[in-house]
């Protein structure tokens, strides 16, 4: 049998509750931020500062939030969605899946930013990580009913398209435009190409299938 490939090689199965530490670690460095302000604008992505060497912000931006609603509203998809998804795929798979995407998507961003010449942008928070942890919950169980504020049922591919829609539709138009509408957009497409060359599953046939 033929060496399988490495973009396609499995973890072992386990699961220890990987997303609850994601999000220890995000209160933690929340707190670390509120206690000494200079930090959050070190782990804060800025294209100026990472075309001088602060490369690593690629990577912290993600760990980083604006204030407490930021890291609430954050922290709740996490939880809400991410469990799921860690439980579907086991912890390793998942923190390498939340980790790339977080990456990806700054570095989506990061070109953006620079072809568009916004050098003094500051991107935080996890949202774009978030994102395509929403996408996973919806291709891994496409007739998973979501109830908009405990009340409005939706399936999770459709609460994914309106979701897709608000961002884009809120891009093009700048609407609140202290959100990371590109980054959010990103956080869907890598997670669609993760499951698409990591898993070889078409993300839209399992969405939409009959």
């Amino acid at each position: 049998m033929p060496n399988q490939s490495i973009l396609k090689k499995p973890f072992r199965y386990q699961y220890f509750n990987a997303t609850l530490y994601l999000i220890a670690v995000n209160v933690g460095l929340f707190a670390l931020g509120y206690a000494f302000p200079q930090s959050k604008l070190l782990m804060a992505l800025n294209p100026r500062a990472v075309v001088s060497g602060y490369v690593w912000q690629i990577f912290t931006y993600m760990f980083a939030h604006a204030d407490l609603s930021h890291l609430a509203v954050n922290m709740l998809g996490l939880f809400f969605f991410g469990t799921h998804v860690e439980r579907n795929l086991g912890s390793r798979e998942f923190i390498l899946f939340y980790t790339l995407s977080g990456i990806l998507a700054g570095v989506a961003s990061l070109v953006i930013f620079a072809a568009t010449s916004a050098w003094y942008t500051v991107l935080l928070g996890a949202s774009g990580a978030v994102f395509a942890v929403l996408l996973a919950f919806a291709i891994l169980d496409p007739k998973a009913m979501i109830y908009i504020y405990g009340i409005i049922p939706v399936r999770a591919p459709y609460l994914v398209l309106g979701y897709a829609g608000i961002e884009l539709l809120s891009q093009m138009f700048s609407f609140r435009s202290s959100v990371a509408h590109l980054t959010h957009l990103a956080g869907f497409a890598v997670a669609w190409l993760y499951f698409l060359v990591r898993f070889g599953i078409n993300p839209w046939n399992r969405l939409f299938r009959r």
